[in-house]
């Protein structure tokens, strides 16, 4: 196979919102080769003029990862372009199937990232806040394998950050709501994320350091989702919101 190749085609499916087929349906990749062709795919982007701005966690609940049959998280990389700033209009247009998710996100303070552990982390990190993921997968019908998904970049495609808070906000064991149209569709725990979302954040540093992906002061983390994910339809409102933490809200047409 032909890893640039298949990053091109990824690549191209985003930038055009155009759903392909799975790869795994024209050979068996491996995980590592599933994170070479997300690297080389992100190049592309970051030739195009997008910045690095941080990491997206996946599989962080851990009956997923045991419905998936693997030990640990996957990660894709965020983007610049992928910001919708808070009360932002999206066009759906500019996405294949995306849906939303209710997650916290970190801002990391750059301060020696080395090694956290649960009981040191939050010294590494600079705020918190209430965050929307938009997910898009390319591959038609929403439909992957683990090693489909890593390829595409873990079906990253957009995030909406809320208002930063202090670390002092308690962000465990806290109730995290999404809306649509301030209808409630979907209400979690922010301990679905590991059993603490702090774990997620341990996590996310460890995978970089062991992947050689650099965490610059004022990268953002996406901890995970709090609960299912909502499809997105044209002319609505969604909104997350979480105890302590404030509210996120954006528009789509």
């Amino acid at each position: 196979m032909n890893y640039n190749k298949v990053a091109e085609i990824l690549d191209n499916a985003a930038y055009y919102h155009r759903a392909i087929d799975q790869i795994s349906f024209n050979k068996s990749i491996n995980l590592d080769e599933a994170y070479g062709i997300q690297s080389i795919s992100m190049s592309r982007r970051y030739l195009r003029g997008e910045k690095l701005v941080g990491l997206k966690m996946g599989f962080t609940s851990k009956a997923k990862m045991e419905q998936m049959g693997v030990h640990d998280l996957i990660w894709g990389r965020l983007t610049n372009k992928m910001e919708i700033k808070s009360s932002q209009t999206i066009y759906l247009d500019d996405f294949i199937h995306p849906r939303a998710e209710p997650e916290i996100a970190f801002k990391l303070n750059g301060n020696d990232l080395n090694s956290l552990t649960i009981e040191s982390v939050k010294e590494k990190v600079d705020s918190v806040a209430i965050a929307i993921e938009v997910i898009d997968s390319r591959y038609k019908n929403f439909k992957f394998s683990l090693e489909d998904v890593i390829a595409d970049n873990c079906s990253s495609a957009g995030f909406v950050l809320g208002e930063w808070q202090e670390t002092t906000n308690t962000i465990e064991d806290i109730v995290i709501k999404l809306k649509i149209n301030n209808e409630l569709v979907h209400e979690g725990n922010s301990n679905a994320i590991m059993g603490n979302p702090w774990e997620s954040l341990v996590a996310a540093v460890r995978l970089a350091q062991e992947n050689g992906q650099q965490l610059n002061k004022g990268s953002i983390i996406l901890a995970g989702a709090a609960t299912p994910a909502a499809y997105l339809k044209k002319d609505c409102t969604i909104s997350a919101e979480a105890e302590g933490l404030g509210e996120v809200m954006f528009k789509t047409k």
